[in-house]
């Protein structure tokens, strides 16, 4: 990762979330990737740290990883991102797992529907879409080539991979979109994912052993 790009990492919630602020020391402007919940705690750390969000960017729709886009959205008059074929799981509760899990149905919603290979220049970055459907249908991983990194959601886990007995999921589709998305990044790229540590692509192609 390059000296301009900072990391903030906070767990949050119900099942230990990984929501990231990814943020540019040249001109203090942020990016929020799945803000799952605690808006107001976040929010205060990114008050206190002096840094100017201008997005906030989804993996996927599931409670845990959508919870406090909105209120995070509205308090930063911000639009939210998510890949386009993820709108069915942000409208439906069974889906996104708000009704099931949490016993409080909610629709999730976003600004920005992105595309597979879309470059989003947000915050001085440039952010590139990678469609990585298995976990949910429209699952998607931001990779930042100039920066060496991945947020990769449930998709790519340290040593693992994401769950996909939850509606809509896959294996066989999963497994997939990390080869053919993820494994072919260089081996030095930083992977952040939605759920416990950190990896690189390397460690995951010598030793994971769904791949």
């Amino acid at each position: 990762m390059t000296d301009r790009l900072g990391i903030m990492h906070f767990v949050v919630g119900p099942v230990a979330t990984n929501c990231y602020i990814a943020y540019n020391r040249d001109n203090n402007e942020a990016l929020i990737i799945d803000p799952g919940d605690s808006a107001k705690a976040l929010g205060d750390k990114i008050d206190e740290k002096g840094l100017k969000p201008v997005a906030i960017l989804l993996t996927h729709g599931h409670f845990d990883h959508a919870g406090a886009a909105k209120e995070l959205a509205e308090k930063y008059n911000i639009s939210v991102y998510a890949h386009e074929a993820e709108k069915e799981t942000l409208d439906n509760p069974n889906i996104n797992l708000s009704g099931p899990s949490m016993g409080a149905p909610v629709v999730y919603e976003a600004d920005e529907f992105v595309r597979d290979e879309q470059t989003l220049k947000l915050a001085g970055f440039n952010v590139r879409v990678l469609f990585t459907p298995g976990h949910t249908v429209g699952g998607c991983c931001f990779y930042l080539p100039e920066e060496d990194l991945l947020f990769s959601g449930d998709t790519l886990f340290c040593g693992s991979v994401g769950r996909t007995d939850f509606p809509k999921g896959s294996m066989s589709q999963l497994v997939n979109s990390i080869r053919t998305k993820l494994m072919v990044l260089p081996d030095n790229t930083v992977v952040l994912p939605g759920h416990d540590s950190d990896t690189t692509i390397e460690q995951e192609r010598m030793y994971n052993p769904y791949l």
